[in-house]
């Protein structure tokens, strides 16, 4: 993934080679060159590229990693305060409180609504169990609620519910 520093450096080159072609564009003026009008366009173009790249290299564009988190598919969210997380079968007790960890680290965002009687974003995995051919339960294994107005919130409550893990192992067994 690209870093801010490297952002950085492309906006520099970038902006370095909108002023060439800036420049080679009004050459290209003065001494009416056939090839004026498309200069120009270039020159444009670099300056929408540069313009595109400079706000890349103000903004930090880092990701969490949770260690001991599962991959998950996002299979609900409203937009605002719920969203459900799939997770396969397979999963333990410590890789469900990772995984919804991480899941609320990636689904925070500032521009979720609350309410005021509830500004927490919930987030709930769960599973699909297949007892009988052509029979799908699903089996919600957990939950996560996070703030809706802090990134770095220390009060996240996990519940992780324990019966239905147990039936998970039944199941695998």
């Amino acid at each position: 993934m690209f870093s801010t520093d490297d952002f950085a450096r492309y906006t520099q080159w970038s902006g370095i080679a909108t002023l060439i072609f800036a420049l080679i564009t009004v050459v290209g003026f003065i001494f009416k060159w056939g090839i004026r009008f498309r200069l120009a366009g270039a020159t444009g173009f670099m300056l929408v590229v540069t313009g595109g790249l400079f706000p890349l290299s103000l903004t930090p564009l880092t990701r969490t990693v949770i260690p001991g988190a599962i991959r998950y598919k996002l299979v609900f969210d409203n937009g605002s305060s719920k969203a459900v997380i799939a997770t396969p079968p397979q999963i333990t007790s410590s890789e469900l409180d990772a995984t919804l960890k991480q899941a609320a680290s990636d689904l925070f965002s500032y521009g979720r609504l609350g309410t005021p009687q509830d500004n927490q974003l919930t987030i709930r995995a769960r599973t699909i169990l297949h007892p009988e051919p052509g029979i799908s339960e699903p089996l919600y294994l957990g939950e996560i609620k996070r703030s809706l107005s802090s990134r770095d919130d220390s009060g996240m409550e996990i519940d992780i519910y324990e019966d239905k893990l147990a039936k998970l192992s039944t199941y695998k067994s």
